[in-house]
Formats: C-alpha cells, structure tokens, sequence
C-alpha cells in the first residue's frame, strides 16, 4: 500500500510504504529505483500486527519502479502500486507516480 503526501511546494512528495502481514516475512527492504536497487540501504520497519513500513522522500513529478525483498531472498510487488512495467528479469516491477 503506498500513501503518498506531497511538500507544500509541491517539489517532493513523501511515500510511505506499507507491506500487510500477509507476506509472512522475517525482514523486508525496500529496493528501487530511489536507491539504486541496493538490497540493504532501505530496511523497513516491522509493524506490531507484522507488516512492514518506510517512508521514502522522493522528487515530484516523476515515477519510480521498486519491489520489496523479504527474508533476503524473495521478491514482492506491492498490491497496490500506481502501475506495473516489465523488467528485466522476466516479471513485473511495481511503479509509484509522484
């Protein structure tokens, strides 16, 4: 889930990004195009009812491709991304527009 608030210039928009305890994981990072992909840049916090949560500050005016990777291992797509793209990998990244 992804819950976005922008600056009150409008330049950048704070998203939060939110796992539901669904996932069944131990830990979760968040990689995108925001932060190079780097699987440990962007941990994210567990929830008390075991989802997970971050919240990036991002430019406006831009769309960003991402996934979550929990337990180190496993590649998520958010459920509730703005839109999808293909990768390279054979499947599907998530897209937030900002």
């Amino acid at each position: 889930m992804l819950k976005k608030a922008y600056s009150k210039t409008g330049k950048f928009c704070r998203v939060t990004f939110k796992l539901p305890s669904e996932v069944n994981a131990e830990k979760a990072v968040l990689c995108g195009d925001f932060n190079d992909w780097d699987k440990h840049t962007t941990p994210m916090k567990r929830l008390k009812k075991g989802g997970f949560s971050v919240t990036q500050s991002l430019p406006a005016g831009k769309h960003y491709c991402f996934r979550y990777l929990l337990d180190g291992e496993r590649w998520e797509n958010d459920w509730e991304a703005d839109a999808y793209i293909s990768n390279d990998m054979g499947g599907e990244n998530s897209v937030v527009q900002v």
